[in-house]
């Protein structure tokens, strides 16, 4: 069984079990969070529209987390403009505990 839920402005397939990074939530290592914006459900048929409306994903975080850094870099010939910068992307770990179909 997988659902797909929507978290971030992504969407993203899980199954029960699953560890995977979204996008920075605001809650402390050990807390449960609930996704309830899913798209759709499969166990043997996929649902999705008005079927999947009461469809939750509970899920526990795991850690809070800083990704690689990105650099940027800008630059513009014969103007002597450059400019660097550097990114790193906040993200949240959780692991998915339950599909509440």
């Amino acid at each position: 069984m997988y659902a797909i839920i929507v978290t971030g402005g992504k969407q993203y397939k899980v199954s029960e079990g699953d560890e995977i990074m979204v996008e920075k939530l605001d809650t402390e290592a050990g807390q449960t969070v609930t996704f309830d914006r899913v798209v759709a459900v499969s166990d043997d048929t996929l649902k999705v529209g008005s079927d999947v409306a009461g469809v939750t994903v509970s899920a526990t975080v795991m850690e809070q987390g800083r990704g690689k850094k990105v650099i940027v870099y800008k630059y513009k010939r014969k103007t002597g403009y450059h400019k660097k910068n550097g990114h790193r992307q906040a993200y949240t770990k959780v692991k998915i505990d339950k599909i509440n179909a």
